[in-house]
């Protein structure tokens, strides 16, 4: 099956559809997400995207049989095509390592979100969880390395003790630690899920579209900054852009006014 793309007003929902493998992703399948990542950027009446899996599997990763055939070609040439293809040029692929997306991103984890499903939602800004959703970096079980973002990005969302167990254990974590060790934000019955991944980004399109998104880019180049003098500079910049937008005037006047904004994302 393949990766749906749905949009209703301002909300993207990209649904992982590959049931009867455990929705794990091949070339193909990195491919059309990838795809529905570059779509969601380039359309100016999408403001949020939802990630989620079919039934009870958010995403278990990358397919062993193509993960096979990586750590076949690399221990024969030092470089894997499978890989490659799993990848946007210069980048992670689907996970979004190396795919600057200032756009919010929430993650509806519905069940199992393994290996790769742990890079994917790295890549994520809000991550709400069914109450049976499973985290779990399991690479190094397989003798495997986590080289979709996860490494690098881990120990700069969480704390370090966290991060570690994650990383080093490799282990199977419920919904309810992962809450308690900071890598999501709401765990709630697999029933609300949706509804309350949709609620969450309902309350982030009632805010201006480019303030948000310039404050998702301040905060995301801010914190690769190598000084803080660096990100104060980035900050500067973010800031100017979205003061210098039509909705910064429609704000205010909406304030003025005691009405609702009308925003125009420009």
């Amino acid at each position: 099956m393949p990766i749906r793309y749905e949009q209703q007003d301002h909300v993207v929902t990209i649904t992982i559809d590959r049931y009867e493998r455990r929705n794990a992703i091949d070339p193909d399948h990195a491919a059309q997400l990838i795809r529905c990542w570059e779509r969601f950027r380039d359309d100016p009446d999408a403001w949020v995207a939802i990630i989620t899996g079919v039934r009870n599997v958010f995403c278990s990763g990358g397919d062993l049989t193509h993960m096979a055939a990586i750590a076949r070609e690399t221990a024969e040439t030092g470089s894997s095509p499978t890989r490659d293809a799993m990848s946007n040029e210069g980048g992670g692929g689907f996970t979004l390592k190396g795919f600057d997306l200032f756009k919010p991103i929430i993650a509806a984890v519905n069940g199992y979100c393994i290996a790769g499903g742990m890079e994917l939602l790295g890549g994520s800004d809000l991550r709400i969880a069914s109450s049976d959703a499973v985290f779990s970096i399991n690479e190094p079980r397989r003798g495997l390395f986590a080289g979709g973002g996860t490494t690098a990005r881990l120990p700069r969302q969480l704390s370090w003790p966290a991060a570690m167990e994650f990383l080093l254990v490799a282990g199977n974590v419920s919904a309810e630690r992962a809450l308690r060790l900071g890598l999501l934000n709401e765990v709630v019955p697999p029933e609300a899920l949706m509804e309350t991944a949709r609620r969450w980004a309902g309350e982030i399109v009632k805010n201006a579209p480019l303030a948000v998104q310039g404050t998702k880019k301040s905060a995301l180049l801010g914190f690769r900054a190598a000084t803080l003098e660096e990100a104060y500079t980035i900050e500067d910049a973010c800031s100017a852009e979205v003061f210098a937008t039509e909705d910064a005037q429609e704000g205010v006047a909406a304030f003025f006014e005691k009405r609702e904004p009308r925003w125009k994302g420009r």
